[in-house]
């Protein structure tokens, strides 16, 4: 699995615009927007945040999951 890239982010009175490659990705406000930039002020790996937030982060468990019993029949 490779390591994310490509995110960006803008903080705009409180609310944290994500891109994806200069596209819309995700929007963050109130509480969320206040933990994502808590943890960017932490010195977290800003790119594996974005990713997260937005949905677009795989976990390593997909052919795992396939194999559940209750997605057997998919």
């Amino acid at each position: 699995m490779g390591t994310p890239d490509g995110f960006a982010y803008r903080d705009e009175d409180g609310t944290v615009a994500i891109t994806h490659h200069g596209r819309p990705a995700g929007t963050l406000r109130g509480a969320a927007a206040a933990r994502f930039l808590a943890a960017v002020a932490r010195g977290d790996d800003q790119q594996l945040l974005m990713a997260r937030v937005t949905g677009n982060y795989k976990h390593g468990n997909e052919r795992r999951a396939r194999e559940h019993p209750r997605n057997r029949g998919r």
